[in-house]
């Protein structure tokens, strides 16, 4: 049977762990060739192993997206490596939580640099590929905490919030050129990276504050990015955020 994302190629930022690496490994065994791009192409390496040992193609790239220039030259890279480029999904996020009088300029910097900056040069990278070869898809991971308040996370709300913004716009400017531009918001996921910062209580807390009974995994949002990456599921969308969030953001708990 042949599969969907057969002869495309797709870029994941924030790629080698977590949600990013779960998406990658998706797409890939959709059929995607996929540039796998973290701060260091070294950590994605084993994941290239992995996706290789199954008949797929895959590249590891190395780049801060915050660095205009750096990221533009990656997303040139993967372009030179793979031919083309039809889906972006811009993942990469690092965060601090914090009190608002603790809130602190090296921490807020580096937020915004990731999660604003990046989705910008991501964007505009991706629109110059996207528009030699007449369209393409574009995925931003927003978050639920976009549209809910969460103690101690002022910065992250806002970037969040200013995601789903980001992707509403691109979308109207970008639709001429045939490229679409989604965003997928997930509640909090079961990673271990979520697990190894939430202490037990807390990570019950959201548990049982979720009407399906559980947090969310990768696999959720992955299925999620790969709806938005396939034109074939999702052709004549764009502009939207899919809320993936077992139903927190319409509980009254």
């Amino acid at each position: 049977m042949t599969k969907s994302l057969e002869g495309r190629v797709a870029l994941i930022t924030g790629a080698s762990r977590g949600l990013g690496r779960e998406i990658a490994q998706r797409l890939a065994q959709d059929g995607a060739s996929v540039a796998l791009l973290d701060r260091k192409a070294h950590w994605a390496e084993d994941l290239v192993a992995e996706i290789e040992s199954t008949g797929g193609k895959a590249v590891a790239l190395g780049s801060d997206v915050s660095d205009r220039k750096a990221l533009t030259a990656a997303f040139e890279s993967a372009v030179s490596a793979l031919g083309r480029l039809d889906i972006v999904v811009n993942n990469a996020m690092w965060t601090k939580y914090a009190a608002i009088e603790d809130i602190d300029e090296e921490s807020l910097d580096r937020m915004l640099g990731v999660g604003v900056a990046g989705i910008i040069w991501g964007t505009q990278a991706a629109a110059a590929a996207m528009r030699q070869q007449g369209g393409g898809s574009i995925v931003n991971i927003a978050s639920v905490s976009a549209r809910l308040g969460l103690p101690q996370a002022m910065v992250y709300c806002g970037i969040k919030a200013a995601v789903e913004g980001m992707t509403r716009s691109a979308a109207i400017e970008l639709a001429p050129a045939g490229i679409r531009v989604n965003a997928v918001a997930p509640s909090t996921v079961a990673t271990e990276g979520v697990r190894a910062m939430l202490d037990e209580a807390t990570f019950e807390a959201r548990v049982a504050s979720t009407p399906l009974g559980r947090l969310g995994a990768t696999s959720d949002i992955a299925e999620a990015v790969l709806f938005f990456a396939d034109p074939m599921r999702s052709g004549f969308v764009t502009g939207q955020s899919l809320l993936v969030d077992g139903g927190i953001s319409v509980a009254l708990r």
